[in-house]
């Protein structure tokens, strides 16, 4: 397993870490043998959220024992000084620990953000817990470009998430700022949310690129870990063969697949539309249709009040055809 350090942060970490969302579908023993398997094939980083139903109180019980053999991130949804405080009390009792490597303000938009670094945001409390050693450092998920590019001049963020794989590079400019800066960049979504099939051809593709510090690929069975460790552990060129592979993987996948660019926004009626997209891929690729459900539901406006006037369409630099996906995330969201 090849190491790395995690950008300002200084943490030495492997460049492959554990994205626990699917740990949800399966259970506690399940994650307590699937952390001995992480252990001892040298991956010690682990990513979760408030948000992951019961992950963190899976990874807390399955890394009793063996907690400080690993570096631990989660995130909250919280905007606000105490929202975030009482998140960050609860992840430490979830995850049976007393100290969070890193702790993540969990996929703000930019009106969030303002709220987040405003008087009584949640930075305060990001910032009182790292003092107090509840928390060693702060960090930034996005799945806007637009989130990512203002993180970058942020002085608190020590890290930012995003995705990027081969059908999403939006992000690639960005990424490479993070370099320059100092600031860890952790790839989500390497896999597409699981929309590409060929997991080891994706994430050495993800790997390829020297800005990304580490990449979480979801798993919830040691199958899935032992195919990634050896996909990330392979440093070899990037070969004709793989590129037209990837070729293909952009044209078939890449012609109907949200990148999350916003760039269709705003929207008439007021839907997010990426967030709509989002939440079906989890429905529909993930096997977690409750989850993706509960988190469907949290939207203000559903994909049902679409009133199909295409305004979205024509800003849309991908041509997807998002009435026509709409009116299919309606049907299977059932509103």
């Amino acid at each position: 397993m090849e190491y790395t350090t995690l950008g300002k942060t200084g943490l030495r970490i492997s460049r492959m870490g554990f994205g626990g969302i699917p740990i949800q579908r399966i259970d506690a023993e399940g994650t307590k043998n699937l952390m001995q398997k992480l252990m001892e094939a040298g991956v010690n980083y682990i990513d979760t959220a408030r948000g992951y139903t019961v992950s963190e109180q899976y990874l807390g019980y399955g890394l009793e024992g063996i907690r400080d053999k690993f570096v631990l991130a989660t995130k909250s949804m919280a905007r606000t000084k105490d929202a975030m405080a009482a998140d960050i009390e609860t992840s430490l009792k979830n995850l049976r620990t007393d100290y969070i490597d890193l702790y993540q303000v969990h996929n703000p938009s930019m009106e969030q953000l303002d709220t987040v670094i405003g008087e009584g945001g949640a930075l305060e409390a990001l910032l009182e817990a790292k003092k107090a050693g509840k928390i060693g450092h702060i960090g930034l998920t996005a799945h806007s470009a637009a989130v990512f590019e203002r993180a970058l001049s942020l002085d608190w963020v020590e890290t930012i998430m995003f995705p990027y794989n081969i059908v999403e590079n939006q992000g690639e400019k960005l990424i490479a700022k993070c370099r320059e800066k100092n600031i860890g960049f952790i790839d989500m979504k390497p896999l597409a949310g699981g929309a590409i099939e060929n997991a080891a051809l994706a994430l050495r593709y993800v790997c390829s690129n020297p800005g990304v510090t580490v990449v979480i690929p979801g798993m919830a069975e040691t199958s899935e870990l032992e195919e990634n460790v050896k996909a990330c552990s392979d440093t070899s060129p990037i070969t004709a063969q793989e590129k037209e592979e990837m070729d293909k993987i952009r044209q078939t996948l890449g012609t109907d697949f949200c990148r999350r660019c916003n760039y269709c926004a705003p929207c008439s009626v007021g839907i997010n539309i990426p967030s709509v997209f989002l939440f079906a891929g989890y429905l529909e690729r993930y096997n977690l249709a409750d989850w993706a459900r509960d988190r469907y539901s949290t939207l203000p406006v559903k994909a049902s009040a679409c009133i199909e006037c295409g305004e979205c369409e024509t800003r849309c630099p991908y041509h997807l055809p998002i009435r026509q996906k709409m009116k299919k995330c309606a049907e299977e969201f059932g509103k």
